[in-house]
């Protein structure tokens, strides 16, 4: 990025979690588990999910409105509104075209999902700086919000153990001050390790015509060693770089808030780092992987357990499905959550 670009601030956060738990013990009446199984492998021991009619819209909304109320601004200030979603409840209307409505975000507005599965937020955040960096708009609300208990095969004790639902959300405008707070982002994707997560889609061809092999099921499939295995090899030495990019020290760094997608994964970045506990931000325990809900949902229970403290420098990073993965070198100022 160029000196010329426009200072961006975070402005405000809010998350929204299910209020039904999903507990280890609770698994083992769909198939054979354990709570120590699952603990010991994922750090997971219970998630949230969406229940009855609640969907990702219910959870983004609130998540948005907390945001909002939390950076002091509008929805009419709002001038551009991006959702990272994979799993949202309808392809269209979008979930960002549905959230504007509900939000009552006037002037049409342009609104747009953004799909980087469990890295959509670093990936729209991304986006967000270019938007205003480039004085194109200057505030933007960003919505991270998935159902993926909706697309999860709760036969396979494989992926079923690992997912939640959840929404973060994140104001971002031009910093009037000048002050950037976005000290390095950096964002990859290898379309050819794509495989090891998938959501084939559910659908026919016209009976016209001559029919697919396969029809899709609209469940997850993923390989999880091979997603461990990358994880590891390819996440660490990434946050590794984009810290040395934002020209600062790893030990200048407050804060690691990952994706919380499995704890021995986290431990493997914290590691890298040589971080202490206090430095790290894991809530996997209680929400499994929420994909790109993740990151924001750490940050703001980070600040309200107090395990966070404002006024801090921090480094998120993400990896999903594509393969996607990316890291953000950031400011939190005083009274973003």
């Amino acid at each position: 990025m160029t000196d010329k670009l426009r200072p961006l601030k975070i402005a405000g956060l809010g998350y929204c979690v299910p209020e039904t738990v999903i507990t280890n013990d609770d698994l083992t009446k769909l198939y054979e588990t354990s709570d120590e199984w699952i603990y010991t492998r994922t750090g997971i021991k219970e998630r949230r999910v969406v229940s009855g009619n609640e969907t990702a819209i219910d959870l983004g909304l609130d998540a948005a409105q907390k945001a909002l109320a939390k950076s002091g601004l509008k929805p009419e200030d709002i001038d551009c509104v991006i959702s990272a979603a994979s799993v949202p409840p309808q392809l269209y209307p979008t979930l960002a075209c549905t959230l504007q409505d509900k939000l009552g975000i006037p002037n049409q507005v342009p609104a747009f999902d953004l799909t980087a599965a469990c890295t959509g937020l670093i990936y729209a955040l991304q986006v967000a700086r270019g938007f205003i960096g480039a004085g194109i708009y200057k505030t933007i609300l960003i919505v991270a919000s998935d159902n993926n208990s909706k697309i999860t095969n709760w036969e396979d004790r494989g992926t079923s153990i690992l997912f939640g639902d959840g929404a973060g959300a994140m104001v971002v405008t031009e910093a009037e001050d000048g002050i950037d707070d976005i000290l390095s982002i950096q964002i990859s994707a290898d379309g050819s390790i794509g495989q090891m997560i998938q959501t084939n889609m559910p659908g026919q061809c016209c009976p016209l015509v001559e029919q697919a092999d396969e029809v899709g099921t609209g469940k997850i499939i993923m390989n999880g060693k091979d997603v461990y295995k990358f994880a590891v090899t390819t996440v660490p030495a990434y946050v590794e770089d984009c810290i040395k990019k934002s020209g600062l020290t790893s030990e200048e760094i407050d804060y690691l808030i990952p994706h919380q997608a499995n704890q021995r994964i986290i431990e493997s970045i914290q590691n890298r780092l040589k971080y202490t506990d206090d430095k790290v931000i894991s809530n996997i325990k209680y929400y499994g992987n929420t994909s790109a809900a993740s990151i924001p949902i750490a940050l703001v229970e980070g600040v309200e357990q107090g395990k966070i403290k404002l006024g801090s420098t921090a480094v998120l990073c993400g990896f999903g499905a594509g393969m996607t993965w990316g890291a953000a070198v950031v400011r939190l100022r005083k009274g973003i959550c």
